[in-house]
Formats: structure tokens, C-alpha cells, sequence
């Protein structure tokens, strides 16, 4: 059963959101149209990424704890992470929105990104000899500025409360991952490419990697749904 590791957290962690898809207030499952587009293409970019670093050595993946069904040198575990974690980080973000409509972090938007995008992108900069590290922190400084190029501050704020109650999960699900609770490590991290700060079992990096992940989803979606509200309201 140990080989069924990395599926068991992937199934642990689409349980619920998928479980609660079809409740009324939020009606998750009548947004997948609107979400898996965006998904898809971010998942596209960050497997390119995986395969990358799986190929140069940034990490590698422990054949105890998955299935052995491989794509492109990446466990299908792996390909399966990048659909079932954005689905459930995005039903964390629209359970939020049904209650906190008022978006409590609205004013924090634009001083995370006058904070980060420099921090990030600098800091990346500073780290060149560290793939993992430097890679990680550039392109999520990036993707901050691209976001806040395109939207402003308009989902900052829902994307910040979000991010910031979904670390909960994911240190949970991301720990066992990277030996929590297992003798070796599902995702074996070469600490030469990190800064090797770790909380918990889960590099530092893995903090910014998801809030990427999270923010090109959420940017996807909210494009969307504002791009059919607007041709809703049109055609009337």
C-alpha cells in the first residue's frame, strides 16, 4: 500500500472539494468550465518546469511511495498534482469569497506587491547558483507583476486571504510529501539547489511555488468569468 502514498494525499486532497462541488450556496461544480481552461495551461507551464528539474537534478521522485506509471520521466502522480491541488486551493478561494464578500484583505493587495515583487525578484537574483531557489522566486515575482499589471489590486486581496488559509493544507499534505511521517521523503529535494530552510519537512521555496500556482489559476479563472460576465450583460 506504501506505493499508493503520493495518491492517497492526491485523493485526500480532492475529497472534500470535490465531495462539496454541488452544494448550493457555492455551486463549485457550475465554475469547472470557467476553471479548467486556465488549469489546463498552467499546468502545461509548470510540468514543462517539472520535467525540467527532474531531468537537471533539483529533485526526484522515491519509487517506494508511487504507483511507477510514468510521462515524460514524471510520475503520473505528478501530473495528476497540478489539476487536483488547483482544484481544491480555487473551492478555498470561492468558499471565502461566499463568506467574507467584503474581502477583508482588499487594502493589503497592493502593499504584498510592492513588498514582494522586488523581494522575490532580488532575491532570485542574489541566489543564482541555487536553481531551485532563484527559478522559484523569479517567476513568482513575475507573476505577481503580471497579475497586477493586468487586474490591479481588483482580486488581490481575495487571492491573499486564499493563499494565506490554504497554507494549512498545504503543509499538511506537502509534509507528508517530503517525509513527515515516512521513513525517506515521496519528493526528494536536492538541498545544493534550496536554501535548506525548511518548515517542518517542506523547503521554504515550496511556500512561493504554491502561491505561483495559486495565482496563475486564480488569474485564469477570474479572466474567464469576467470575459462570460460581459457577454452575458451584453446580450441582454
Amino acid at each position: 500500500m506504501e506505493k499508493y502514498l503520493y495518491f492517497g494525499v492526491l485523493l485526500f486532497a480532492i475529497s472534500y472539494p470535490l465531495a462539496q462541488s454541488f452544494e448550493h450556496r457555492i455551486r463549485y461544480a457550475s465554475k469547472w468550465g470557467q476553471i479548467f481552461p486556465g488549469m489546463l495551461i498552467t499546468a502545461a507551464f509548470f510540468l514543462i518546469w517539472d520535467v525540467w528539474f527532474t531531468d537537471i537534478g533539483v529533485w526526484e521522485f522515491n519509487p517506494t511511495y508511487i504507483s511507477g506509471l510514468y510521462l515524460l520521466n514524471l510520475p503520473v502522480e505528478e501530473w495528476l498534482f497540478f489539476f487536483v491541488i488547483p482544484f481544491a486551493c480555487l473551492f478555498i478561494y470561492e468558499v471565502l469569497i461566499y463568506f467574507f464578500p467584503k474581502d477583508p484583505l482588499r487594502d493589503w493587495g497592493k502593499p504584498f506587491v510592492y513588498i514582494m515583487v522586488p523581494f522575490l525578484i532580488g532575491f532570485a537574483l542574489l541566489h543564482l547558483d541555487k536553481w531551485y531557489t532563484s527559478v522559484n522566486f523569479l517567476v513568482g515575482g513575475i507573476a505577481l507583476l503580471v497579475h497586477f499589471l493586468i487586474f490591479n489590486d481588483k482580486y488581490l486581496g481575495k487571492f491573499l486571504f486564499a493563499y494565506l488559509v490554504h497554507l494549512i493544507p498545504f503543509f499538511l499534505c506537502n509534509g507528508i510529501l517530503t517525509g513527515g511521517i515516512t521513513e525517506e521523503p515521496v519528493v526528494i529535494y536536492n538541498n545544493a539547489e534550496n536554501l535548506g530552510i525548511r518548515i517542518w519537512t517542506v523547503p521554504i521555496e515550496d511556500s512561493i511555488y504554491s502561491m505561483t500556482l495559486l495565482l496563475m489559476n486564480v488569474s485564469f479563472f477570474e479572466a474567464i468569468r469576467s470575459a462570460k460576465t460581459f457577454h452575458s450583460v451584453k446580450s441582454l
